[in-house]
């Protein structure tokens, strides 16, 4: 059976939070700002038509911001974190894999779908996620995870929110109006190249010939290349980083009820997350770890979760992992079979621009930084947890179930082939 992906995402997702809790700014200017109320970081509608840029510091725009009355939050992300929870359980009870990208953002792997009219499914579902929490999404299905972005990006400006061109259609129309620039994983710097070889477009993107793919591609554009001719090539451990939040959960091999399975697990997400913040140059500011039982049982079901706010932002594994084992003592309960576990990283910022605290003894110094750098070099040489964190387990008996997975020949000195005479 064909795999169908559809992108749900969220749209303004923390102005949406605001919304659903303070009807009055329905319609009104809305802007959410980072820690320390230092740069805006969520925009409505509103907002993004006077011409104020993501990211920015807010105070650049603090006179235009009160000459439209503009409503300014502080980040709540307890209460963004709860929200997504909400959202992504009610998107659980549409597909059989979810995999969940951003605070506001999923993936939905849809297998023998093709009968169905996906249009009306995304319809349904979008109705369903916003009566039960006042979330308004956007929908789009695709072949591969990148024809699923763009096809969201477009259904957010019309489409009524809902696009499909997962099918058999020419999709070079819907291509041709998709700037360079936002296809995903492109990136500023790589698009200017591409503009400045008169590739302006996803579907003159997707109709370079092979000789130019070996030419100028490195392995992140040739799969994108790949994905916007249809073939689904990005795993989700691969998946260029988003700029709002990075997450990480596993279903596990067997359920668990077990905490020291449990603080396994969220210590190995922790570190995959921030190796993946690490890359990004990037540091976190709030750590929030979530469980779920198996729905699909008759058995009790709990899924909690909670945040964190840290002293110092930071992108070390230690001090991640110290926090989310602290989490995790709080919201484990004895009685209750876990089927799976998850951390995300959010209030992320570029590590150069990072707001120090005064009061705290915690800090993401050049001594961490040193030792961090250290076990990503080892790992990247000599293969995958050559250097690994001891509470993240060593049998692992909890990990997901992957009875048929080929020897790792290139990234484990173990699993090298052996040459026999």
């Amino acid at each position: 059976m064909k795999k169908i992906y559809a992108l749900v995402d969220c749209n303004n997702f923390y102005v949406s939070c605001e919304r659903v809790f303070n009807p009055l700014l329905k319609n009104k200017p809305v802007v959410v700002l980072s820690n320390n109320d230092g740069c805006i970081v969520a925009r409505s509608n509103e907002v993004k038509k006077l011409d104020i840029g993501f990211g920015l510091p807010v105070f650049k725009f603090k006179d235009l911001l009160r000459r439209h009355n503009v409503k300014m939050f502080s980040s709540n992300y307890t209460l963004y974190g709860d929200m997504s929870r909400r959202v992504m359980n009610i998107l659980e009870e549409f597909t059989p894999e979810l995999e969940i990208y951003s605070i506001d953002e999923a993936f939905m792997v849809l297998e023998g779908f093709e009968k169905y009219n996906l249009t009306e499914y995304g319809l349904k579902i979008k109705k369903c996620v916003e009566q039960f929490t006042g979330i308004p999404v956007s929908i789009g299905f695709g072949q591969t995870k990148t024809l699923a972005k763009i096809a969201n990006k477009l259904a957010k400006k019309k489409y009524d929110g809902v696009l499909d061109i997962s099918g058999e259609i020419d999709i070079s129309s819907y291509l041709e109006e998709f700037p360079i620039e936002d296809v995903w994983g492109v990136g500023r710097s790589y698009s200017q190249f591409l503009i400045k070889k008169g590739i302006i477009n996803a579907r003159e993107f997707r109709d370079v010939s092979e000789s130019w793919i070996r030419k100028y591609m490195h392995i992140v554009g040739s799969r994108t290349v790949m994905e916007l001719r249809g073939y689904p090539c990005i795993e989700e451990s691969e998946a260029p980083v988003p700029n709002k939040t990075i997450i990480c959960s596993r279903s596990f091999g067997r359920d668990s009820e077990k905490f020291d399975d449990l603080a396994e697990s969220i210590s190995l997400y922790i570190t995959k997350a921030a190796e993946r913040l690490r890359n990004a140059n990037l540091v976190a500011s709030n750590l929030q770890v979530f469980l779920l039982t198996n729905r699909f049982r008759d058995i009790p079901q709990y899924t909690p979760s909670q945040s964190a706010e840290l002293e110092t932002p930071t992108a070390s594994t230690s001090d991640l992992i110290r926090e989310g084992v602290k989490i995790l003592e709080r919201i484990f309960k004895k009685g209750y079979r876990y089927k799976k576990a998850g951390v995300m990283l959010s209030g992320l910022v570029q590590e150069e621009h990072c707001q120090l605290n005064l009061f705290s003894e915690e800090f993401y110094d050049d001594k961490k930084k040193r030792l961090m750098k250290t076990i990503d070099t080892l790992n990247n040489k000599m293969g995958k947890d050559t250097l690994k964190f001891a509470s993240s387990g060593i049998n692992q008996k909890w990990h997901m179930r992957r009875e048929f997975t080929s020897p790792h020949y290139t990234t484990r000195w173990s699993d090298l082939p052996t040459a026999l005479a």
